[in-house]
């Protein structure tokens, strides 16, 4: 999901060093540095927020049951206990079987999640779009796959302005103004699509903000650009990086893409960042680009449901991924928009 869905801290290691605060791990970057500049940047953002009409920082909704899942669907391996399967950095490579069911979980994903970017408007709930994404993928005939995925409660993350990522659906009321990052991804033939896209609440959404999300998109575009057979992947994060420097944007470090295939979370690790990494592309790879670009600070703090990412600033945060196959002649995007 995506952004990808990148599962719970730490479940990747990695030795690349990149910067003053290295990369200690796929998906999580702790320091304890600059704490109290990014306290007075929080105030900042806080007074900045509240002069431009911009909505208070989110709270904690209330979290409803667990959705069900029919008999007859079915199941990833982690599905019943909540326990994932040992991470495994092995890319994901496929023959022409896998790569049709490829296809077709990720047109899946992608169908699932424009029904649920058609939902959003003022007054509607986080909830209302996890019911939603549920009802239609289980009817698909497929598993919601972020559903007790190392415990989420939900078929879904919806991450809502200064939420980076995994934010979890509850009775939190978007409103005119808002951002929010749907992240879908779908079990289909044992297969995952893994998509998500941001959406604009209403028709008062700051200028910034636009700026952020249209920014975070367009990075996402430049860097599928450089996909082919003998790439490096690391081009992917200098690509990402060179463009929002230039939009004096801020590169979130902590989370990464990822491979995809009959498991959720594979190698590689997509770094969008500037880096070392060594790794090579290759056809028949499928694999998930979904940067995370910040108006402010880019170091992520964590609610006590222990998924929810938010900027350690407050400042608001997008996020766009694509599910993408290396062929002979370039990539597809298996999970392209209309």
């Amino acid at each position: 999901m995506g952004s990808a869905f990148l599962g719970s801290r730490n479940e990747f290691k990695s030795d690349h060093q990149e910067g003053p605060t290295g990369s200690r791990g796929f998906f999580e970057i702790l320091s304890g540095k600059g704490k109290g500049f990014e306290e007075l940047l929080a105030l900042r953002q806080e007074k900045q927020r509240s002069k431009d009409g911009m909505r208070a920082r989110i709270t904690k909704g209330k979290v409803t049951k667990m959705l069900k899942v029919p008999e007859g669907i079915p199941l990833p391996p982690y599905a019943i206990s909540g326990v994932n399967p040992p991470m495994n950095d092995t890319y994901a490579t496929h023959d022409a079987e896998g790569i049709e069911k490829m296809r077709a979980s990720s047109k899946l994903a992608k169908e699932v999640l424009e029904m649920a970017g058609n939902m959003v408007k003022p007054g509607i709930t986080t909830n209302d779009i996890d019911l939603a994404v549920h009802k239609m993928t289980i009817e698909a005939g497929a598993y919601p796959s972020p559903l007790n995925y190392g415990k989420f409660p939900k078929s879904v993350c919806t991450s809502l302005n200064e939420v980076i990522c995994h934010g979890i659906p509850d009775t939190t009321v978007l409103q005119d103004g808002d951002i929010i990052n749907i992240d879908v991804t779908v079990y289909l033939n044992g297969y995952h699509g893994d998509t998500s896209r941001m959406f604009l609440v209403g028709k008062n959404v700051s200028k910034d903000a636009r700026h952020l999300v249209t920014s975070t998109e367009e990075a996402l575009e430049r860097a599928i650009a450089v996909c082919k057979p003998g790439v490096r992947f690391n081009q992917i994060g200098k690509a990402i990086h060179d463009y929002a420097d230039k939009q004096k944007l801020g590169v979130v470090r902590s989370f990464v893409g990822h491979g995809v295939g009959s498991v959720f979370h594979c190698g590689p690790a997509v770094l969008h960042y500037r880096n070392n990494e060594r790794g090579v592309m290759q056809v028949g790879q499928t694999f998930t680009i979904e940067p995370m670009l910040t108006l402010g600070a880019t170091r992520e703090r964590y609610w006590d449901d222990d998924w929810t990412a938010v900027t350690s600033d407050g400042s608001w945060t997008a996020q766009c991924e694509h599910t993408l196959l290396i062929t002979e002649t370039g990539v597809d995007i298996l999970t392209a928009y209309k």
